[in-house]
């Protein structure tokens, strides 16, 4: 199982469903969490990480936030660098 997780830049209500609408309908997402108050974006996918798959699903994600328009960067854990 994947996790992605982002910081977005949302300011407001209309921020955070804009970045919803884009990530809407993204193939084995398991779980969606985007809120405006912590400017966090956490995906959680059923793909095996290190697949094929997942990387071209963490692609698409990457692709749909760029359509959002709203400027993010990619949280990565220490533990995981």
């Amino acid at each position: 199982m994947a996790i992605y997780k982002f910081n977005v830049e949302m300011t407001c209500g209309g921020c955070s469903g804009a970045v919803s609408r884009v990530l809407a309908g993204l193939d084995g997402v398991k779980s969606l969490e985007v809120s405006h108050q912590t400017k966090k974006v956490i995906i959680e996918t059923d793909k095996l990480e290190g697949t094929q798959e997942e990387i071209e699903q963490k692609a698409d994600i990457i692709q749909r936030l760029t359509k959002s328009r709203k400027p993010f960067t990619e949280i990565v854990d220490k533990e995981d660098a």
